[in-house]
């Protein structure tokens, strides 16, 4: 017997509270088992940015490609090293954030893409239930 995956409806607010947990939690888990590797970081985001416009009801498909980019940066605090308190933590995440901008890039145009799909999608489905009334 084959299992449904599961398949929440969030809203734009919920989606990006999973993209920035699940970021946190896999920038901890990076940091503990990799070092810190922003190659490995910015291979885990690629999902979450999937998951994220996959999830998010059709009402709020503009909201995935906004939040998973605020998802990476805050997730990135977790794995960017800074020295000297609060102004080398946040040197740290600007050196991160510019080195590792096409893994940002990538993540954002494939929230995009899938929600474009989904929005696509959906005004078919509308333009063929207004076809079959008429």
């Amino acid at each position: 017997m084959a299992r449904r995956l599961p398949n929440p409806r969030l809203t734009g607010l919920g989606g990006g509270l999973f993209g920035i947990a699940a970021m946190a939690v896999l920038g901890c888990l990076d940091r503990l088992l990799f070092e810190g590797s922003l190659t490995v970081y910015g291979v885990l985001f690629l999902p979450v940015c999937a998951l994220t416009a996959l999830w998010v009801r059709r009402g709020d498909l503009v909201a995935p490609p906004v939040v998973v980019p605020i998802a990476f940066a805050t997730g990135l605090l977790t794995v960017t090293d800074g020295d000297g308190g609060l102004a080398g933590r946040l040197v740290g995440l600007f050196t991160a954030l510019a080195t590792q901008a096409g893994w940002l890039y990538g993540g954002t145009l494939v929230a995009g893409a899938i929600a474009t799909m989904r929005r696509v999608r959906m005004m078919r489905e509308r333009a063929a239930r207004r076809r079959g009334a008429l």
